[in-house]
């Protein structure tokens, strides 16, 4: 019985020893291959870069990708776009789970269906109406298909809405608040730990996102830091020792976010199970 808990133990380590290698291997890469030239990159494979003062890559991706453009860019379409997502997710929320109405399932339906259904199917009409709109080619394109609400968010605000007391909006509404005014000053502020978890998940969504930029944004003043990236990659070969060094500094801000943020996610968890 005791071998069989050391080798299970030990098998438990082995695993877990695997995991990290799978998880940090690649930042590992990212990493020293920041730091090396061409040359350098393709002949040491993964040892350690000779000179960790070598910030050429760096300035290359500034200087030729345009990454300081790219996170211009981004970064007013994330404004506008977390900021639509936060304020639509939490009406609707609002709307779904405090008010009892017709429509309320199948609005709930609809939003589930649109999930379900692929991406890729629906990408030839997205195209059309955004063509039509006259968004194509502008940040209007990425902001109008990021602004809306999907359900994951409005699931993760009706779980909170639904743990607020209807108490709070009785008594509001006997000292004259209206609809509007209950929402503003007790639903919304109450909704900040929900909320914190929403701009991460959809900041670095958008922030990571290659595909909706690359194809509704194709002039060069409008790339954003994924497409920056791209210009390093050729017909033959790519610079992926400046890719590295893009990824590097693309990778810092959803760290910065992500810590900066987490301390709301932990509230909002503590709060649910005091609940």
């Amino acid at each position: 019985m005791e071998r069989t808990n050391k080798a299970w133990t030990a098998a438990k380590y082995f695993f877990l020893l695997i995991a990290m290698f799978v998880v940090f291997f690649p930042i590992y890469s990212v990493v020293i291959g920041a730091f090396k030239t061409q040359i350098e990159y393709y002949q040491s494979g993964m040892a350690l870069p000779n000179d960790w003062l070598n910030f050429d890559n760096f300035k290359r991706v500034f200087e030729v990708g345009q990454l300081g453009l790219g996170f211009k860019n981004i970064l007013i379409i994330l404004v506008i776009s977390v900021a639509g997502n936060v304020v639509f997710g939490t009406m609707v929320a609002y709307a779904l789970g405090r008010f009892d109405f017709k429509l309320r399932k199948p609005i709930m339906g609809m939003y589930l269906v649109a999930q379900i259904i692929p991406m890729i199917t629906t990408q030839v009409a997205t195209f059309s109406v955004i063509k039509y709109l006259g968004a194509y080619d502008s940040m209007a394109a990425p902001i109008l298909l990021y602004l809306g609400a999907d359900v994951l968010q409005i699931v993760i605000y009706l779980q909170f809405v639904n743990s607020i007391p209807r108490d709070l909006d009785e008594s509001a509404m006997i000292e004259g608040a209206s609809l509007f005014k209950i929402y503003r000053s007790i639903i919304f502020p109450l909704l900040a730990p929900a909320t914190a978890t929403l701009i991460i998940m959809k900041t670095i969504n958008i922030y990571n996102d290659f595909y909706t930029a690359y194809l509704y944004m194709p002039s060069k003043e409008l790339k954003v830091v994924s497409t920056a990236i791209y210009s390093f990659i050729g017909p033959n070969a790519a610079q992926l020792n400046v890719i590295s060094a893009g990824i590097l500094i693309i990778f810092i801000p959803t760290v910065v976010i992500f810590l900066f943020l987490q301390r709301f996610i932990f509230a909002g968890v503590t709060n649910g199970a005091v609940k």
